[in-house]
């Protein structure tokens, strides 16, 4: 799990967890959808169980209080306009992407469902927006991560190998669409995800977060 050195021509990021800290809008989700729905807010633990198991296709239903289908619609729309306000960069990730794309071609695959414009506005507003050759979205593909499909899409857009790929990202599914797809895989622990949940699935590379990346690519 810790190679001296990742070959890495192309490198596919995750969004929430690995370069941005979206904790406080999923927080700010939660309140209003709650509200909305005239129930009490659960505690942040809870609040933050939220997107993990959304992103896992799991049951939310003893979350909402078996209100999931009028949750849902709210939640997704305040969480994206929560994100215009409430989503920052992670410490120091700027410098080590500028870093990152002297050496290879940067994707950003992203799950929300939201059209790639609204990514490139953030992206622009946090200052990141040039380092990447190609975003992509949930909106952009049939068969959102876990699947392969965006990572296969991706390398062959930008005349790439899979062998010569890492994906990076703070989720199981990061790293399950990596390993469909042939890709090194890294695992960063700055999102939702805990080392031993990460660990399982088997990460060519486990990180604190995504600052110390540069020095395992060759």
């Amino acid at each position: 799990m810790h190679p001296n050195k990742l070959t890495a021509k192309g490198i596919f990021l995750d969004l929430d967890g690995t370069l941005v800290d979206s904790t406080a809008a999923y927080i700010e989700a939660a309140k209003i959808s709650f509200h909305n729905l005239h129930k009490e807010t659960p505690p942040t633990q809870t609040i933050l169980e939220i997107p993990r198991r959304i992103e896992q296709h799991q049951s939310i239903n003893d979350l909402t209080g078996n209100c999931t289908e009028q949750f849902m619609p709210i939640y997704l729309k305040a969480f994206y306009a929560a994100t215009k306000k409430h989503v920052k960069l992670l410490p120091n990730v700027a410098p080590t992407l500028e870093h990152l794309a002297k050496k290879a071609k940067l994707t950003l695959i992203t799950m929300r469902h939201v059209p790639n414009q609204a990514i490139r506005k953030e992206l622009d507003y946090l200052g990141i927006s040039q380092y990447f050759n190609l975003i992509v979205t949930a909106l952009d593909t049939t068969k959102p991560k876990p699947s392969p499909e965006a990572l296969i899409w991706c390398v062959k857009t930008l005349n790439l190998e899979m062998r010569d790929c890492i994906i990076v990202g703070d989720s199981v599914n990061d790293m399950r669409a990596g390993k469909a797809a042939g890709s090194c895989t890294v695992a960063v622990l700055s999102g939702l995800y805990g080392r031993e949940e990460l660990a399982n699935e088997q990460p060519d590379l486990m990180l604190p977060d995504i600052t110390l990346l540069p020095k395992y690519i060759e």
